[in-house]
């Protein structure tokens, strides 16, 4: 929760949202830079989503209507309420004022099966708008959850109905598409279950690791925002580790957060910008981890998910070796593995057999030091400490590119139809993330058609690494034959990551950074299918 002394800053899509509010109905009507040859126009609006400029499919249009139609299978309807409100929070010994899904964290878990239709109200009881986004599911365009964009925003006090079919099994999960409101408590699994679960276990484990600053010491996530807007070029590094400063010259609640030093072989040099107080697994520190228990000789899955907003994990449970069965919901072939990395957004499904003992799951925030973990208990014994680190965190270690879809659902070899590059700008001197050194504006627009093969190319020409991030679609890792099909990838810095998909889902789509910071910053855009 906010300290009511100091104002909000607000954020690029606050600001963005409430133009889009104020307009009515004819929400966007700004032309893309992409596409010039549009004229700014309006489209229609229904089930409170935007429009845009004419020439383009509307999010809630007769196209996206029309694939909904496609999805639906004839399951069940999965009734769920969520409710968004400011609440404490205990995280195994620090307690924090923050705002979250009912009092515990991560939010209760959603569970459907692929087919159903998931018909989900968000009640929003906080001071701000809210808005709620499926990350990584190929859903309608007008429930996709952004503000501005696909949706209006959910007023304090207002509720909303998202109502879709789930048409793919797998590791999801859901968040605002709110400013930073994503880096507080507002996360919870979403659980897509196959009703021909080739699978064999005899039981599961839902790992979501997180990065926490929020309440503590009187940290704010505006504080933190407004601090590295501030830039380190103009930064009086007489503060890092006093307090932060606005822009105005007056402090910022909480000490500085600003990260220093945080160094990564893996990620290319910087690891992150933030410096987070706590590194969680289920909402729990590591000096009071959440414990799960089975038999020696189980077979267990981990739906390891990050919902870290400025930190990547490098995962690894003691004593074990883990067989990689899915990246982001899809499945691979089977790869075994010592650890994981995890970028922001990122979900890997794992199966282990449980040894005898007690064994720490240990999600290192690369580059940062710090850990967060998890205790898996199948006999007597104390559990490791904080500090334990497993050796199988220098062991094998494996990332996406090293994967290979399943059969199942590995793209077909074919020539893109259309190539979109994409350059990843700016940097932490002037915290001017960016694509192509042009923040985030709703009416942004890279063209696509319904039925091409496009690729996506993300020339990286920062310093950072980045993950980023597709909706409503998943993607094949170009430049290997049968690459993982993912809808979040990490691009390294001064890299180029290129990735195919099938343009079979038609509206309005963002692409952005997974670094809730860097994408507030300005580090997003939006894919249009033509009319």
């Amino acid at each position: 929760m906010r300290n009511e002394a100091f104002p909000r800053v607000p954020s690029r899509r606050s600001v963005l949202g409430a133009a889009a509010a104020v307009a009515g109905t004819g929400i966007l009507t700004a032309c893309s830079d992409a596409d010039p040859g549009d004229r700014a126009g309006h489209g229609g609006h229904g089930q409170g989503g935007a429009s845009g400029p004419e020439g383009y499919v509307d999010p809630a249009g007769k196209e996206v209507a029309a694939a909904e139609r496609k999805r639906g299978r004839g399951g069940r309807t999965r009734e769920v309420r969520l409710t968004a409100a400011r609440t404490r929070l205990d995280l195994g010994g620090p307690t924090v004022r923050t705002w979250a899904y009912g009092d515990r964290l991560p939010g209760e878990e959603v569970r459907v099966t692929a087919g159903d239709t998931l018909a989900l109200t968000l009640a929003n009881h906080l001071p701000q708008a809210t808005s709620l986004h499926w990350h990584g599911i190929a859903l309608r365009n007008d429930m996709d959850g952004v503000p501005g964009l696909t949706q209006q925003d959910i007023k304090p006090g207002a509720d909303f109905t998202y109502r879709f079919a789930v048409p793919h099994p797998g590791t999801y999960w859901l968040h605002p598409h709110s400013g930073t409101q994503q880096d507080r408590g507002l996360y919870a699994p979403l659980i897509v279950e196959d009703p021909r679960e080739p699978l064999k276990y005899d039981k599961e484990w839902v790992v979501v690791l997180d990065d926490w600053v929020d309440g503590v010491d009187g940290s704010t996530l505006d504080g933190v925002l407004a601090e590295l807007r501030e830039g380190m070029a103009d930064h009086d590094m007489s503060h890092m580790s006093h307090a932060a400063l606005r822009s105005d010259g007056s402090p910022a609640p909480g000490p500085s957060r600003m990260m220093m030093g945080a160094k990564s072989d893996l990620l290319g040099g910087d690891a992150g910008d933030v410096a987070y107080p706590h590194y969680l697994v289920n909402g729990r520190t590591a000096k009071a981890p959440a414990q799960f228990r089975a038999r020696p000789g189980d077979r267990i899955r981990l739906r390891v998910i990050n919902a870290g907003g400025d930190t990547a994990f490098r995962v690894a449970l003691g004593g074990h070796e883990m067989t990689v069965t899915h990246t982001d919901g899809f499945p691979v072939r089977h790869a075994t593995t010592d650890a994981l990395l995890l970028g922001m957004g990122e979900r890997y499904d794992v199966l282990v057999t449980a040894k005898d003992g007690v064994f720490p799951l240990t999600a290192v925030a690369e580059g940062k030091k710090e850990a967060a973990r998890a205790v898996l208990r199948t006999g007597g014994g104390a559990p490791p400490t904080a500090s334990t680190r497993p050796d199988e965190l220098k062991g094998r270690l494996l990332t996406a590119d090293k994967l290979r879809a399943h059969e199942s659902v590995a793209l077909p070899s074919r020539r893109p139809d259309r190539t979109i590059r994409l350059q990843l700008t700016g940097g932490m001197a002037k915290y001017d993330w960016a694509f192509d050194k042009k923040p985030y504006a709703p009416g942004q627009r890279h063209p696509v058609r319904a039925g091409e093969r496009v690729r996506l190319t993300f020339a990286n020409s920062t310093s950072m690494w980045h993950p980023v991030h597709l909706h409503g679609h998943t993607f094949a890792l170009a430049g290997v034959r049968g690459g993982a099909r993912k809808d979040t990838a990490i691009v390294l810095p001064n890299g180029t990551l290129s990735v195919d998909f099938e343009a079979d889902n038609p509206g309005l789509w963002m692409i952005h950074c997974h670094n809730v910071y860097h994408a507030e910053a300005g580090m997003m855009t939006v894919l249009g299918y033509r009319a």
